[in-house]
C-alpha cells in the first residue's frame, strides 16, 4: 500500500475510533476535566496520533490499545461510584480557599495556588476586592467557585440602612444515597437529625440522590433518586 495512502487512511480511521470512544466516555472529558480524565485523554490521542504515523505496527494493536484505556475509564468510573474514598482518590476534592471573608493559606498550599493565583481566579469571575468575597472554592476541575459577601450582593439593601442577612455555605449532607458525616458536623447536626428531617429509615437513605441544608434558613432540600 502506498505509504501516503496508507497514512490516510490510518488518520481517519483513528480519528472515527477516537471520536467514538470519547462519545461512550461522555461529555466530561469537555466540561469537567479531573486527573483521570486528563491522563486518559492524553493517552488516547498519543496513541491515535501514533496510529496514524507508524506503518510498521499491525493498525489493530492501536485499536486494542485504545479500548483497553475505555475500559479502565468505564470500571474506574463505576468502582468510583460506589466508594467515597476512590472517588476522591481520582477526582480529587473541592478546597475551600476563602472561608468567611479570611484566606485559607493551608488549603491554598495544598492547591498548588498562590496569593497571586488566587487574586487572578477572583478577578476572572468579576471580584477584584476581597472584601466582596465571603467564600472561595477551588473545585475538581480548576476552576473556582465564589459566594459573594453581603457588601457586594446587598449593596442597595446597605444604602439603604438595611443590615443585610450574612451569607453561608450550604452543605450536602447526603449524596449519592450517602450520609456524608463531616457535613453533618460542620452544621452541628448528626444522622439522628438527619433521619428524623427525612422521615426515613436508614436503609432508605440510598434512594436519595442529593440532600442539601441551608443553615441559615434551618432548610433541608432533598432530590430523591
Amino acid at each position: 500500500m502506498n505509504a501516503i495512502l496508507r497514512v490516510v487512511i490510518f488518520s481517519v480511521s483513528s480519528f472515527l475510533f477516537l471520536f467514538v470512544v470519547t462519545k461512550i466516555m461522555g461529555k466530561k472529558q469537555i466540561a469537567q476535566l479531573s486527573f483521570l480524565d486528563y491522563v486518559i485523554g492524553i493517552s488516547l490521542g498519543s496513541i491515535a496520533a501514533e496510529m496514524a504515523t507508524d506503518p510498521e505496527r499491525p493498525f489493530y494493536h492501536f485499536f486494542i490499545a485504545m479500548t483497553i484505556y475505555l475500559i479502565m475509564d468505564i470500571v474506574l468510573t463505576l468502582v468510583a461510584r460506589k466508594g467515597t474514598f476512590l472517588k476522591k482518590f481520582l477526582r480529587g476534592r473541592p478546597l475551600i480557599l476563602v472561608e468567611e471573608g479570611r484566606i485559607n493559606y493551608k488549603n491554598l498550599t495544598r492547591s498548588k495556588l498562590d496569593i497571586n493565583d488566587l487574586l487572578s481566579l477572583c478577578r476572572a469571575k468579576g471580584y477584584f476586592d476581597l472584601r466582596d468575597v465571603r467564600y472561595v472554592i477551588f473545585e475538581t476541575s480548576g476552576d473556582i467557585s465564589v459566594l459573594p459577601s453581603p457588601r457586594a450582593v446587598n449593596a442597595r439593601a446597605v444604602d439603604l440602612g438595611i443590615r443585610p442577612l450574612p451569607a453561608s455555605l450550604s452543605k450536602d449532607v447526603v449524596e449519592d444515597g450517602r450520609i456524608v458525616e463531616r457535613a453533618l458536623e460542620e452544621v452541628g447536626r448528626d444522622k439522628s437529625w438527619l433521619l428524623s428531617r427525612l422521615g426515613i429509615e436508614e436503609g432508605d437513605v440510598a434512594k436519595i440522590a442529593l440532600a442539601t441544608y441551608y443553615k441559615e434558613d434551618d432548610e433541608l432540600v432533598v432530590h430523591r433518586k
